[in-house]
């Protein structure tokens, strides 16, 4: 996991900050450096649970908390991606607004 070493105001409601990212964190990335969102594990408002179906539990649904499913276009594409660090593994999902 990362931290943010400075940050510095640059006007017109900008922050620039200096970050300090472990090698493979950063090469998830794929060298793309703009549409970068950053979010910290400690800014956690709301709880879920996965659901399990089928033979075996072999699928499996995370679940979204009913605070959060107004306004979800969920007839468009979705999009997902998996961050893995040593402990953990992240799940991004993109989903559009109305």
């Amino acid at each position: 996991m990362g931290v943010i070493v400075s940050s510095k105001l640059k006007g017109e409601g900008k922050v620039a900050f200096e970050l300090l990212l472990d090698y493979e964190e950063a090469v998830q990335l794929r060298g793309h450096m703009d549409n970068v969102r950053i979010f910290s594990e400690n800014v956690v408002d709301l709880k879920t649970t996965i659901s399990t179906r089928g033979k075996n539990a072999s699928t499996k649904y995370f679940l979204v908390p009913r605070e959060l499913r107004k306004n979800l276009r969920l007839d468009k594409e979705i999009t997902c991606q998996k961050l893995e660090s040593n402990d953990k593994i992240i799940f991004v999902y993109m989903v559009e607004k109305f």
